[in-house]
């Protein structure tokens, strides 16, 4: 299923205006990366590597559109990771370094500057560190619009897709959990666009359901939409109060 942008900022969670929570949120947050200050304890490991498992085709299709071949692009993702996960390459951060974005892409930046400078002298390290379905990848990347975008607005636009496709794909199966599978399928589209353009009358009746209670199940699936957006973001950022702004970059990377 594709994933859906939002096209109005989503309204916080609680009345604090905090992302909500939820039991073990923290274990794969960013800034549990960050307060650990080193990468060499199993649960900073997992939670490194459950976030680059997320969040690695947005650096395949930087590394893509950098002018190297798909093969080339699946040995330096993953010899990037190696080194992301194996050689402690976070240790010295602290979370006044922001985002996990920020740092992924500057880290590879890095790694590929290395990586010609070496090109000769050493080996790439391509240990099959995370599950890249590099099939997958070079499909979706061909799929990118011919325009003449820079690298780095690849890698943003295609973070922004990731992180909403995540969202979507955790919504579903929340939904599958409770039984309602057919009903997120059928409302799915409602993700997306005005809650004005939602054809009330014409879908109730398909849906066994009366006008009024399909508002009700619309209104409640974009409200729970809106806080898995915010803590799918909460991950990926140092702070809770970082997240109305990298929130704020996702709509403005999706309207450009």
């Amino acid at each position: 299923m594709s994933a859906a942008a939002p096209t109005a900022s989503p309204t916080p969670g609680s009345s604090s205006g905090q992302p909500p929570r939820r039991a073990g949120f923290a274990t794969t947050h960013w800034s549990v990366v960050l307060a650990a200050g080193r990468a060499d304890s199993v649960g900073v490991q997992k939670a490194l590597a459950s976030l680059c498992q997320t969040y690695w085709y947005p650096l395949y299709a930087f590394v893509r559109r950098q002018g190297y071949s798909p093969h080339d692009a699946e040995d330096l993702t993953q010899g990037f990771f190696a080194k992301l996960l194996e050689l402690n390459s976070v240790a010295g951060l602290s979370p006044t370094k922001g985002r996990f974005r920020s740092f992924l892409l500057a880290a590879m930046k890095h790694f590929l500057a290395n990586a010609r400078s070496h090109a000769h002298a050493q080996k790439r390290d391509t240990r099959k560190i995370i599950a890249l379905d590099s099939d997958s990848a070079e499909d979706r990347f061909r799929h990118e619009p011919a325009d003449h975008v820079t690298p780095e607005t690849v890698f943003e636009r295609q973070w922004a897709l990731t992180l909403l496709h995540a969202v979507a794909e955790r919504l579903r199966e929340e939904y599958a959990r409770d039984d309602r599978a057919d009903l997120f399928q059928q409302l799915s589209f409602c993700l997306a666009g005005e809650r004005s353009a939602v054809p009330y009358a014409k879908l109730a009746p398909q849906l066994g359901l009366t006008e009024g209670a399909l508002r009700v199940a619309v209104h409640r699936l974009r409200q729970r939409y809106r806080e898995m957006l915010q803590d799918e973001i909460a991950h990926t950022v140092a702070a809770p109060g970082e997240v109305p702004g990298e929130l704020q970059h996702l709509l403005r990377v999706m309207a450009g």
